[in-house]
């Protein structure tokens, strides 16, 4: 499975080491450009509050000069260099688009090209996802008389991972080796790992890594860290901390990137403790954590139910001069939705709002699902209404948030209409917005209208998940057409899908419902065979049914096989027992049992 890449893994290093063709030495030529620079860069406070008016009088800076320079007169010598600085400015402040028609204006004056020039232009077009036109410039090349450098496979290579062409950069790879005529070096290997780790394949990475070291070429801390982040996605946890061990090892010291990929490795899998030493662990080698580091560990604590704690990092980030951004402050939101806590929530929407454009449809998603968890419909509304005007456009997801809680409190209607304007928008429906409408329908006694809207799109070839057919299902169960239920779960094989363990717990609990006990314990044990174990949910449903089925010597038996399988009775189950001990109807050591498993 492809993966995005990581902010912990390579994003990181960008500043710390690019692409060596756009660190060419300052020479004499460059003097009157970098002068005209460094006299329309004396900014203004203004100018530094508005980031993004500084980067357009920038780019407007760079293409002034680069014009003066083309046609000033006299003519400056038809020397490449200082429009190669000119270029790279321009790369540097991530405007590629604008370099295109600047070097087909070089090409058209007697100014010709050097590797590092198109080099620049490779780069351009890789990062603006036309590749193909980047393997026309390397054509030039060879027109022009011109060796290919390292950097420029490296280039290369790294459009076509940009453009999730993996196999394409290994194929570039291998005819780097084969011609000999010049070697990868780390940045190669290093490019190719990370397409590799972002397909998720770390198989591939790692071979690579062992390649690198056969041929002479040393690793460095971005090639044992891409593939730490990316083993720590995958939650190979014991390998990636048995490739930061072998870093350490060679005597590659671990920094903030790879600290922060195996925190936030192990906070995935729940290990907060051992995310707590690894803290500590960086703080004593002297490596402070950063702004990735303090989001993890955020977001980590609210989903804990820790939000005191994510508030003190939060307070603690703002100490060290490290002003959290819009996923932090969005953590912290989520973690008092989930608390229930909205007034809190709130006062941080509040303060994301008041410092400037930090609010994004993720933060109003977020609020909106917070209001609707606590039935406060008018105030989820109202925070839909207000998108606009924070010139945010909602997305599937909280237009899926918003039907869902509509339909939670009955406004079945108003969700009808929402879902009418989502479409209205252009924004298409996904599985996820269809369970939403028809477990709203099953819910409010609309169960018709939910079959012939899963009829309907079924007629329509889409793709449906179990999620769905669990809807419909326990709709039918719960308003007494369990035959149907039977039907459309024996029908499940037919369509493609399996039954998971909640379609056979809805199952079994329908079944007992209806006094259908036998049909019931027949379908437990039959979930073994089928690849999908009993969980506690699947046994306290059934051990209920039987016990509302006045069949207490089986229930009894039940309770004991899911004890000695490692679950417990819920609060429902266990109030039935006690109901049943109250009448000396199963033995009294049961409840002894049951208070020592929980």
């Amino acid at each position: 499975m492809g993966k995005a890449c990581s902010a912990s893994s390579n994003s990181h290093y960008c500043g710390r080491r690019g692409m060596p063709f756009l660190h060419s030495t300052p020479l004499p030529l460059v003097v009157v450009a970098a002068a005209l620079f460094h006299s329309q860069s004396k900014a203004t406070k203004s100018r530094e509050s508005h980031p993004h008016q500084s980067s357009r009088l920038k780019v407007e800076d760079a293409l002034k000069v680069f014009h003066e320079m083309l046609h000033s007169r006299p003519p400056l010598p038809s020397s490449v260099i200082p429009f190669n600085q000119i270029l790279t400015q321009l790369v540097k402040l991530k405007h590629y688009s604008a370099v295109i028609p600047m070097f087909k204006q070089m090409l058209l004056c007697p100014i010709v090209p050097n590797h590092y020039t198109l080099n620049i232009v490779i780069n351009c077009y890789c990062h603006l996802n036309q590749i193909r036109f980047g393997l026309s410039v390397f054509a030039k090349f060879f027109k022009l008389g011109l060796q290919p450098t390292a950097a420029t496979f490296t280039t290369l290579i790294n459009g076509f991972v940009l453009e999730n062409q993996v196999p394409e950069a290994a194929r570039i790879f291998r005819q780097m080796l084969q011609a000999g005529r010049c070697k990868p070096d780390v940045v190669t290997f290093t490019t190719l790992i990370k397409g590799f780790c972002k397909m998720g394949n770390n198989s591939a990475a790692m071979q690579l890594l062992r390649n690198m070291e056969e041929r002479g070429c040393k690793p460095d801390i971005v090639s044992y860290s891409t593939i730490v982040d990316s083993l720590c996605k995958d939650t190979l946890i014991d390998q990636a901390f048995n490739l930061f061990a072998e870093m350490i090892s060679k005597g590659i010291a671990p920094d903030v990137v790879t600290y922060t990929s195996l925190i936030q490795g192990v906070c995935n899998i729940g290990q907060w403790k051992q995310a707590k030493r690894l803290l500590n662990e960086m703080v004593s080698e002297g490596i402070f954590p950063n702004l990735f580091t303090f989001s993890v560990l955020v977001d980590t604590l609210c989903k804990e139910g820790m939000v005191v704690e994510a508030k003190t990092v939060v307070d603690m980030m703002i100490q060290r001069h490290i002003q959290p951004d819009t996923i932090t402050y969005n953590s912290l939101m989520d973690g008092y939705c989930l608390r229930g806590e909205m007034d809190e929530a709130r006062q941080v929407f509040d303060l994301m709002i008041s410092k400037g454009s930090m609010v994004n449809v993720r933060s109003c998603s977020i609020l909106i699902n917070g209001y609707c968890k606590g039935k406060k419909l008018d105030k989820a509304c109202k925070i839909f209404k207000e998108m606009p005007c924070m010139e945010l456009l909602p997305d599937t997801v909280t237009y899926n948030t918003l039907i869902d809680g509509l339909c939670k409190v009955g406004r079945v209607q108003e969700a009808e209409e929402l879902f009418s304007q989502m479409q209205g928008c252009g924004l298409l429906p996904n599985v996820q917005t269809y369970a939403v409408i028809l477990d709203g329908l099953c819910n409010n006694q609309q169960l018709s209208t939910a079959v012939e809207l899963l009829r309907e799109l079924e007629a329509r070839k889409l793709e449906l998940n179990i999620v769905i057919y669990n809807i419909i299902i326990e709709g039918l169960c719960k308003a007494g057409e369990v035959q149907s239920a039977k039907d459309l779960f024996c029908a499940l094989s037919s369509k493609g899908l399996q039954p998971d363990v909640r379609a056979y717990s809805i199952m079994i609990g329908g079944l007992c419902h209806h006094g259908l006990i036998i049909e019931a314990e027949k379908l437990l044990r039959e979930m073994g065979g089928k690849g999908c174990s009993p969980n506690g949910c699947t046994y306290n449903t059934i051990i209920r049914g039987f016990i509302n089925n006045e069949e207490t010597s089986r229930a009894t038996r039940l309770i004991q096989e899911m004890l000695e399988k490692g679950f417990s009775a819920d609060a429902s189950t266990m109030e039935l027992i006690v109901d049943l001990l109250s009448k000396d109807t199963v033995d009294p050591g049961l409840l002894a049992l049951l208070k020592d498993s929980a």
